[in-house]
């Protein structure tokens, strides 16, 4: 009886290290989508800026670069093609224990 003092406190201090990395681990993920979210979002401003510039005569990759920054992004690619404006944008991503996730997004738009 004596050889067993103890063991659920062992048992109780793993439980709630597995739980607290688990709560963790879900965290990240959360922010993860969260900040793709993100990226989306700023890529289709950015793309929709970008085609109202182009069909207007003007610069339509430094409204985007423009629109991006103002969206807390960065301009990866920026691409005229035809009357469509294709870009790519990057948004600063949670860290945990040094794995960045920095996601990228990328959208297209223009006139028919």
């Amino acid at each position: 009886m004596k050889q067993e003092r103890g063991a659920a406190v062992v048992l109780v201090v793993v439980a709630i290290t597995v739980l607290l990395t688990v709560g963790t681990m879900l965290g990240f993920v959360a922010a993860v989508v969260r900040v793709h979210r993100q990226a989306q979002s700023a890529a289709d401003l950015t793309a929709l800026a970008g085609a109202q510039t182009l069909v207007r005569g003007g610069d339509a990759c430094r409204v985007a670069a423009d629109v991006a920054r103002s969206n807390d992004a960065r301009l990866d690619r920026c691409e005229v093609v035809a009357r469509d404006v294709v870009v790519s944008v990057r948004v600063d991503g949670p860290t945990w224990w040094g794995f960045v996730a920095d996601p990228v997004a990328a959208a297209r738009a223009g006139v028919g």
